[in-house]
Order: structure tokens, then sequence, then C-alpha cells
């Protein structure tokens, strides 16, 4: 869970009011956020201490800074909601003094920028120490380790207006990185600079490269890798800015420019809109004013609400528990309608909403109810099918692992040599079509696991000094796009293994097979499978009943080198559930 650490006197100051220790722990759970660690105590100013707190929730990253955690709490303690006017809509653009002209040069790279200019007042050291944490926060998380987002500040007295953003060859420019000492290509950054050998693999699959410059060429920066040393190396005391990122989802960079807008704004600053002119079409137009709202409403009725949270509550109690939230509403009959502030854009169904008035409720409202119905807990019939399975393999020395279910699009099909547009259009029949998360905050946890086999091949991976043979399995769940289900996903419980050794082939995974389905007391036939992540002609589909429920064979030498694993490998994975019924 995201950590985050606020300066005391700033964050008090946004707040409102002072707390001790005790009386910010008994808040901090309005914004799913608790204390870990603040020592009030310690003999110097306020302005020098720093509060760790943590947050629980990975779907808010409004509340990943000073000014948005304090302002989630104002709200929720009472006080009003603050209104951002320099916001641009769909039909109604505000008028901006400023331009970023976009290059099509790099819609095939990094597509996407929104910004924006802040002024009136010189940027104190705790403020600019809150941007910056908010910034690796933001693109780190959110924006998936800058892949998806990344942001850049820069001294606006010193930049040449309209700003371009175009992409070049990378031995073509040079300039002075942040923290550099010398001029350097792109490519010479991406080799030598600590920043481009951390973030310069984002850009290498593309000839040309992104790059941010001003009306007489000067570089601002090498987006997501690094700013220059000049236009953007920002200092305390400094009181013009200018706000960019770029990436390449449009909604999650006009998300935290948002964020970090109104950040600004609530610390005291005034935002100017930026227009930014693309020689594409994207989802909001051609000419789009930065900040953009784009957020749409949610509606849900109240009696829903009250079902859900087991109390009675009319509509004026929902909207009433929304506010505290931070959220505008209307009200037609039973119906509330949630409009989302411009900082967040996790409503995604009317359930999200419910949460909200949960939130904005109190679980202190909500009184413990003993449970009304008497159970006895029992293993349900997969489970002891799988436990039999398992210890099948386990007496066939093999040793059980244990995964998580989320992971990462790069793990769970590009090593496994799937390509994830052809898993989402067609659904591949031996792995399934990956369902993917609809706001993830981290690429790592980006897709629900179609399949038990690239878990295997991560511990593979990494298990290269351990002594031969390996022989792992793993019997879990996998989910997988589904049309005929009422919601379009299939969960099913599966059952894999992982044979690696220099001999290891076809055969000892078919006795692997053949063993344990003997002592299931199945009976099985084999067919021909054409499978991408198995050798051709050395993999068999298993047929139960007439029906595939699995396949087994030699994984494909380009699967091993992208896992980085260098002995051969022998794999199965079959459906249990298929082989209860």
């Amino acid at each position: 869970m995201p950590k985050i650490e606020v300066n005391e006197s700033l964050f008090f100051s946004l707040l409102g009011r002072r707390y001790d220790a005790a009386g910010l722990e008994a808040i901090l759970p309005g914004a799913k956020a608790e204390l870990d660690e603040w020592a009030a105590e310690q003999h110097c100013p306020a302005d020098e201490r720093v509060i760790k707190i943590e947050l629980n929730d990975t779907n808010r990253p409004d509340l990943w800074s000073t000014a948005g955690l304090a302002r989630a709490l104002r709200v929720r303690e009472g006080g009003e909601m603050p209104e951002y006017p320099f916001f641009s809509r769909e039909g109604a653009p505000r008028a901006a003094k400023r331009k970023v002209l976009v290059d099509a040069t790099v819609e095939a790279s990094r597509p996407f920028l929104a910004g924006f200019f802040v002024s009136g007042k010189a940027m104190t050291d705790a403020v600019l120490k809150d941007i910056i944490q908010t910034q690796e926060k933001v693109c780190w998380n959110y924006g998936r380790k800058r892949r998806t987002v990344s942001m850049g500040i820069y001294r606006t007295s010193i930049i040449q207006w309209p700003v371009h953003y175009k992409a070049v060859d990378p031995d073509s420019v040079r300039f002075v990185p942040l923290q550099g000492d010398r001029p350097m290509t792109l490519t010479e950054i991406n080799k030598e600079h600590p920043k481009g050998r951390e973030y310069g693999h984002i850009n290498a699959p593309h000839k040309l490269h992104p790059l941010l410059v001003d009306d007489k060429g000067a570089i601002l920066s090498y987006p997501p890798v690094i700013n220059s040393n000049d236009l953007g190396a920002v200092k305390v005391g400094d009181q013009e800015l200018f706000v960019e990122l770029t990436g390449t989802d449009l909604a999650s960079v006009t998300l935290s420019a948002s964020i970090v807008a109104c950040d600004f704004a609530d610390s005291g600053y005034s935002i100017e809109p930026v227009e930014v002119v693309y020689p594409y079409d994207t989802a909001f137009g051609r000419d789009v004013t930065f900040p953009y709202y784009f957020q749409k409403p949610v509606s849900v009725e109240a009696s829903r609400v009250s079902k859900l949270l087991g109390v009675p509550l009319g509509v004026d109690a929902v909207r009433e528990a929304i506010a505290r939230m931070g959220s505008a509403t209307e009200s037609h009959g039973q119906y509330v309608t949630l409009f989302p502030p411009p900082y967040r854009n996790d409503f995604l169904h009317a359930v999200d909403i419910v949460e909200d008035v949960m939130m904005g409720k109190g679980m202190d409202a909500f009184a413990p109810e003993r449970p009304r119905d008497f159970t006895i807990g029992r293993l349900s019939p997969i489970e002891l099918f799988s436990r039999k399975a398992k210890n099948i393999l386990a007496g066939l020395g093999a040793q059980e692992m244990a995964y998580g279910y989320l992971g990462s699009g790069k793990d769970y099909l590009e090593r496994m040599g799937l390509d994830p547009a052809e898993q989402a259009a067609s659904g591949a029949a031996s792995a399934g079509a990956a369902v993917r998360i609809a706001n993830p905050m981290s690429e790592s946890f980006e897709y629900v696991r179609p399949s038990i086999l690239p878990c295997l091949m991560s511990s593979e991976s990494v298990s290269s000094r351990a002594p031969y043979p390996h022989r792992i399995f793993e019997a879990g769940k996998v989910a997988f796009l589904n049309p005929a289900e009422n919601y379009g996903v299939s969960t099913r419980q599966r059952l894999a293994f992982l044979l690696s050794h220099a001999a290891a082939d076809y055969n000892e995974a078919a006795s692997y097979v053949a063993t344990l389905l003997y002592f299931l007391g199945k009976d099985y036939t084999i067919a021909e499978a054409e499978d991408q992540r198995f050798i051709v002609g050395r993999q068999a589909r298993i047929i139960y009943r007439g029906d595939p429920i699995g396949l087994f064979g030699e994984l494909h030498p380009r699967v091993l080198e992208a896992w980085s694993v260098t002995m051969p490998c022998a794999a199965a994975e079959l459906d249990l559930e298929s082989l209860l019924a």
C-alpha cells in the first residue's frame, strides 16, 4: 500500500486545524488511511517534522499527497468542498494564453500530453518536496513506473512559447540532463545516466524518441526519462512554473494533471490553463485545454444503497454522506446522481457510490449484528478433489507452490508468447482470453491470471542456482473471458506442473499426466495440439469425455528465452473442475 510523508506544518495548515496523535488516528480512517509514524515530540520546528501515513486504497491516487489527503479529511470533517474554476469541459473550453503544439511523430511512441501554468507565490521547500513526492507516487504507481504517465516541472520565465512536443532520432540532439555535467545524446543518457538506465527502456522499442522543446529549440525534457538541467531544474523561490504530463493513456494523463493542479490550487497557487493542439484525433478532440474535466456522472437508487449497507437511508442521507466524501450530487425521485470531483476517476459502477456512502457515514454508524443463520463450515468438493491431486503430485516428488492471482501482461502474456490484442479478440482455447483490470494502479497488477504456467515459470526463472531437477506445481484459480457466462468471465480451478532439467521432455510430462489421472480414477485420451507456448509436434491435448480439459508438452525455446531459463522445461495444465463433473 502507498505510504506518504507529509510536512507537519503544511499538512495541518491545509487541514484547517491541528490534531494530536490520537485525534489524527481517529479521522484518518475516513480517507482509508492510518498513522504509521509521527514523532511530534521531536525538538525541531513543526515545518521540519514529517508525519508518515499509510494509505489503504490504491484506487485513490488523489490521496497520495499532503494537499490531497488534507482535502479529503477537511471536507469529511465538515469543511466546504473546494471549487476549481480553471477546468475546461467538453463543449466549454477555457481561454489559454499558452499553447503546446504536438507533432504527429509522437503518436507512435508517447502520444498524449497535458499541462498547465502555476503562479501566484514563491515555491516553498515544503510544497516543492510534496510535489516531488506526488510526482514519484503518481508516476510510479498509477503511471506504471512512468510507462503510461510521467511528469515534468519547469521554470516558465525562461521558456519561449509555444512549446513543441515532437519525436526525434535519439542520436540527433544533445542537452545537459538534470544533475548532469555535460551535453549528452538521448542514446548516451539511456546508457550512462542513472535515470536513463532506469527508464530508457520505455522508449527503446521506438526509432524516434519524444522530446519537449520551446519555440527557440531549447530542450525542456526527454520524457519520460529526465528533465534538462536548466529549464527543468526547479528551485525554492520560483514563482512561475509549467507542469506537463505525458503518457500513453489519455485518461490517466488527464487525471494525473487534474490531481496535481488541484493540489497546487489547494496550496494557494493560481492555475492557468494550457491549450494542447494535436494533429491527430483523441478522445477529447484535437484542441484540448488542460486541466480538463472528463469524468461521467454515476447514478444509484437510494433503496439499493440501503439494501447493500443494511440500514435504511433516504435520498437526503445518501446525498449528505456523499458530500462528506467531496462529490456533488443531484436527486431525481429515489435516484441520486453523483458528479465525481475532477481529481477522482474511481466510480466505475453504482456500487462505488455505495462505498462512498459507507465511508461518508463512517463505520461507527453501522451497528454490528450477529449472524442470523447457523452454518457449519466444510471443504467444497473441488477443494477435496484438488487436495487429492496435490497429494499425488507431491508423491511424485514435485514441490507445491502458491502464487497471487494478479500480475502483469508482460508475464502472463508476452513472455508466454501470447499477444494481448489477439487474446482479447479471440480467446485462446488453451490459455484463455486474459481479463484486464479496468483501472489498474500498477502494471504489476494489471491482469487476472489466465493460466498457472506463467507463475511456475516466474519461479523457475530465479531458480537456476538450485540443484536440478526442478519439479513444481500449483492448484488454484484462473480467470478468462467467456461471453457465455453471465458476467462474461469464467473462473476455474486448475492444476499445473513444471519439470525442468537437462532431460525434461514430452515423455516425462506424459508420464506425470498418466500417473496423476490414473490415481484420480479418470480415463482420458490425447489429441494433437497447436499451442504457441509449446514446441510444435511435442505437445498434446488432454481429452476427457470428448472435451479438451488441458494440455502438456515441451515449452517452446522462445518462452524459455523470454524468462531467461536455460534448462529444457516440460509442463502441463489441466482443468480440475472438468474432471470432477
